[in-house]
């Protein structure tokens, strides 16, 4: 598997609706492309604590918050690799680190607390990514799950995403993820996607990935189209309207048949 496996950049969110989708495809007429992979069904686990640590976290908006997930980017057997990521976010800069593994070793690691990969695997899924490279990012993930001690999975989510690269080789990466859903149940990768759509049907997530400054035809298009940047979280919009609307729920027939 051929994949970068260190990132470092800016990303920010903006929501459009069907017809600003159409008008922000007119304006990367001539400037940017859909990627090789083109139209793809992302798939995440959600790690998390027994009381929602990370994304509640997340969801106080500190200068510091992180995140671990696995991701592929179709339905996988168990002997598929899958990508094991932790993301990091400090004074505005994404941060993520990633390696490659068959799901069944990810979710043995992570899921049950077993061995993490070990350097024959490592070295069979990691494409152009050094040994040393994978093998420290494996510590790093493996000591962020026993610094929390209580990381299971939580939330499966998936979306579909076109991406997009720059025709003249620059930096820039847009994403349009539409189509979002996420479940607190049946939580693996080999299971088919379904579950409560977290955002309308004709809404999208644009994401502009980039290292430094956005490009002024970029600019130029969300002034000329008063659309304005949010913080909106997949997880933590599944988390706030689903998962903590049934615990408050839960709490409120509690009081009542106290």
């Amino acid at each position: 598997m051929k994949y970068q496996s260190i990132f470092r950049r800016y990303e920010i969110k903006y929501i459009l609706n069907s017809d600003e989708r159409a008008r922000l495809m007119e304006a990367m007429d001539g400037i940017m492309k859909i990627d090789r992979y083109g139209k793809t069904t992302i798939r995440n686990i959600y790690f998390d604590t027994d009381n929602y640590r990370l994304i509640r976290t997340s969801l106080d908006k500190p200068p510091y918050k992180e995140k671990l997930r696995i991701r592929s980017y179709k339905r996988v057997t168990e002997d598929e690799d899958v990508f094991v990521e932790i993301k990091k976010k400090y004074d505005s800069v994404v941060y993520k680190r990633r390696i490659a593994c068959p799901e069944y070793l990810a979710m043995d690691w992570l899921a049950a607390y077993g061995a993490k990969p070990g350097v024959d695997e490592l070295m069979r899924s990691q494409g152009f990514v050094s040994i040393q490279t994978a093998a420290q990012i494996a510590d790093e993930i493996d000591y962020l799950r026993d610094f929390y001690e209580t990381l299971a999975p939580k939330v499966f989510l998936s979306y579909e995403r076109e991406a997009f690269e720059a025709l003249d080789g620059s930096d820039i990466r847009i994403t349009l993820d539409s189509n979002i859903m996420a479940r607190d149940y049946d939580l693996n990768l080999r299971q088919g996607v379904y579950g409560e759509n977290i955002i309308d049907r004709d809404l999208y997530v644009l994401e502009a990935k980039v290292t430094g400054a956005m490009p002024a035809w970029l600019m130029r298009f969300l002034r000329e189209n008063d659309i304005s940047k949010t913080s909106f979280s997949k997880y933590g919009r599944y988390y706030t309207e689903n998962i903590l609307t049934k615990e408050d729920n839960t709490r409120k027939r509690g009081l009542i048949y106290a």
